[in-house]
């Protein structure tokens, strides 16, 4: 992969996740690996991905309608997929990693999305640097300290569901973010084959030291002291599905109640990847929150 440095780095014409390059960029001495596609107009959006992902599990009908519009870049952090360097043992950190990476590219104005652990990190980026976030989307996610983040059930949740995947010959992620209704089950088999679309150029698996690290900063993420959520003003969109039994669903609520002026979609029938199960309803939602 090329090195590219942050002068250098122009959106180009690609708009297709499916072509997208995988670039590189030098921050802090490590090697970020990034993808950026869509078209140069108005605020560019970046993307913070879930536990255990890489650059490959964006759902690529979301971050293509979202290329139509805009420029939008989607980032493996420290010691993820392609990029060196360690895996940030807080949330905290990980923003911080995040933040360096937006400076280098040259950014000072952007739109965020962070769908599960990616929205943590996305809260806490808003957080720390409230003028960079013109708009915050907070897909299947959950404050600090929100109440069963931590409890070891979810991580237990996550460990036997990969198990499940393994025996299944199938991605976690199909019984993790899928109800395992007629419904889950087709949605699931869709999502899977979308993720898959893209054959060239993939992105390396995450380690299980990675997966590990990233587990514990979720545990302490849900442990830690609530923030003041009063202090987000940037406008928020919070998605989730009704039925999230990794990041329950009451903390989208909670969090909605707590960000004024956000606003709160809940899909029926859904579980942690309900913003992936109804894409098609999603999509405009997401358009019509960042152009508003």
């Amino acid at each position: 992969m090329p090195e590219v440095n942050s002068t250098a780095m122009i959106a180009g014409p690609v708009t297709r996740w499916t072509s997208a390059p995988t670039r590189r960029l030098r921050v802090r001495g490590e090697s970020f690996a990034y993808r950026d596609l869509g078209v140069d107009g108005g605020t560019p959006i970046v993307l913070l991905a879930h536990l255990g992902a890489t650059l490959d599990e964006w759902d690529p009908r979301v971050v293509e309608a979202l290329a139509e519009g805009r420029r939008v870049i989607a980032v493996d952090l420290p010691g993820i997929g392609s990029s060196t360097g360690n895996v940030p043992r807080t949330i905290k950190g990980m923003a911080g990693a995040a933040r360096a990476f937006i400076s280098e590219l040259g950014l000072t104005r952007i739109d965020l999305m962070g769908f599960s652990l990616g929205g943590f990190v996305a809260q806490q980026v808003t957080l720390d640097a409230p003028n960079l976030v013109r708009r915050l989307v907070l897909a299947g996610t959950g404050p600090a300290g929100g109440e069963g983040i931590d409890r070891p059930t979810g991580a237990a949740y996550v460990y036997l569901d990969m198990l499940r995947g393994a025996l299944a010959r199938t991605d976690a992620k199909e019984f993790l973010f899928f109800p395992r209704t007629p419904d889950g089950k087709a949605a699931a088999r869709d999502y899977l084959a979308r993720i898959h679309e893209r054959v060239m150029d993939r992105d390396t698996p995450v380690t299980l030291k990675a997966f590990r690290t990233q587990i514990a900063a979720i545990k302490a993420w849900g442990r830690q002291q609530p923030h003041d959520l009063s202090r987000i003003t940037a406008p928020t969109l919070i998605a989730n599905g009704d039925h999230d039994r990794m990041v329950p669903t009451p903390l989208s609520e909670d969090m909605h109640r707590r960000i004024s002026g956000s606003t709160l979609v809940i899909y029926p029938e859904a579980g942690h990847g309900g913003v992936f199960q109804y894409y098609r309803e999603f999509i405009p939602t997401l358009l019509d929150h960042l152009d508003s």
